[in-house]
């Protein structure tokens, strides 16, 4: 599991040090936001989830019924580790594999009803991180801040 002051001794680390890379910093904050994300869904009862579980349920969050290797690709993970990753949620029922109608030789990984509860959970993890930002940095500059994230990932989509 990831701990919180894990994150945080991290970045005082690195920061004590030398100027950390914009891209660091953005991983450093995704960090810490992320355990926190982590925390509240190990403490709704999803204690048998890894943090890496995630980048699944965030896929799937976005679009159920996804082929592995569009989950990898989307994750930017490869098709073996997301399929690492599968394999365990399908065994512990969050997902299940169901045949592509479109393709007989493929699946598409579903979320089951565990799954579902287990997204709504990070969900409102997710919004409460959200709120935890907004309160640290105000209305006006967490709106800027993510009108600033907007503009990277546009200019990276071009």
């Amino acid at each position: 599991m990831i701990r919180l002051a894990e994150v945080k001794y991290n970045v005082n680390m690195v920061h004590q040090n030398n100027e950390i890379p914009t891209a660091g910093l953005l991983r450093l904050a995704y960090n810490i936001l992320s355990a926190r994300i982590f925390r509240a869904v190990v403490d709704a009862g999803h204690s048998d989830l890894r943090p890496s579980h995630g980048n699944v349920f965030e896929q799937l969050t976005f679009s159920d019924g996804r082929r592995l290797s569009e989950l990898a690709s989307s994750a930017g993970m490869t098709a073996q580790s997301m399929s690492e990753l599968v394999d365990d949620l399908e065994r512990k029922g969050y997902v299940e594999r169901r045949p592509d109608p479109t393709d007989r030789r493929a699946k598409r990984i579903h979320l089951t009803d565990k799954g579902h509860t287990n997204v709504l959970v990070g969900m409102a993890a997710a919004a409460e991180s959200d709120e935890y930002v907004r309160r640290i940095l105000g209305e006006q500059r967490h709106h800027e801040l993510r009108e600033l994230l907007q503009q990277i990932i546009s200019i990276d989509e071009e």
